[in-house]
């Protein structure tokens, strides 16, 4: 048997990501995407420095729609900037929390209109049939808050903060700082499929989301088991004065 020279590899080389979700191949779901022909365009504004490549959801999000765009970056002159056409920003919704709670403010609400003051907008089925178009913050809090206070004309924007009525998917995956936190899939699930009157795209983007968490388990080691005599000891000794 002839050696392992020096610069002969010993282990398979890492395949590279997928070119579509820039997920690693084990983590991949993209392969059996549709595209929903969404009417109310969507925007995804990403944080530079989100770093979660294996459970972000922003780009997979996108493939959902063919009307969507990512955008990573700190700051844009205008929402016209972004895309690229002249748009009246007051037309759009952005979804920022901050330190409102629908839950408090418009309980019987899953999605609601807020002034900057952060009370609930008088008519809000009038103000949901205005939008035109969707924006979406991607990134932790701190970074979403960033994005937020970086981006002076998205005060011209209607401001939406949502009350879903189950938590995050992501459980104990990932965890959020309320219990209203959702993944940008999530929201975008809850935000089309209400405005466009479509329960199909929550369906489906929830099944995504929920195929990606799956694969993200499987190649999860498993926890370590514990040595319950050891512990059990342990436990005595600390009981023993």
């Amino acid at each position: 048997m002839t050696p392992t020279s020096p610069e002969q590899p010993t282990g398979a080389p890492e395949a590279p990501d997928c070119p579509r979700c820039h997920k690693p191949p084990a983590l991949c779901v993209c392969e059996d995407i549709a595209p929903i022909a969404n009417r109310f365009p969507l925007v995804i504004l990403q944080h530079p420095q989100e770093q979660d490549r294996e459970l972000g959801t922003a780009r997979l999000t996108t493939l959902h729609f063919t009307n969507a765009i990512l955008k990573i970056g700190l700051s844009w002159s205008s929402l016209n900037k972004i895309l690229g056409r002249e748009v009246d920003p007051s037309r759009w919704a952005i979804l920022y929390l901050g330190s409102v709670k629908a839950a408090q403010i418009a309980p019987d609400r899953d999605i609601v209109v807020v002034n900057r003051q952060g009370q609930p907008e008088p008519y809000q089925d009038s103000e949901l049939k205005d939008i035109e178009g969707i924006i979406l913050l991607d990134g932790t809090w701190s970074q979403a808050k960033a994005l937020w206070w970086r981006n002076a004309w998205m005060l011209k924007c209607k401001r939406i903060v949502l009350g879903p009525a189950r938590p995050s998917r992501y459980g104990k995956l990932r965890k959020e700082p309320r219990s209203d936190g959702l993944s940008t899939i999530e929201a975008a699930a809850l935000l089309l499929g209400r405005l466009e009157k479509k329960p199909e795209i929550e369906a489906v983007l929830h099944a995504s989301f929920d195929k990606l968490l799956a694969r993200y388990a499987e190649t999860r080691p498993p926890p370590p088991k514990t040595d319950w005599r050891k512990r059990s000891v342990h436990k005595r000794r600390r009981t023993v004065k």
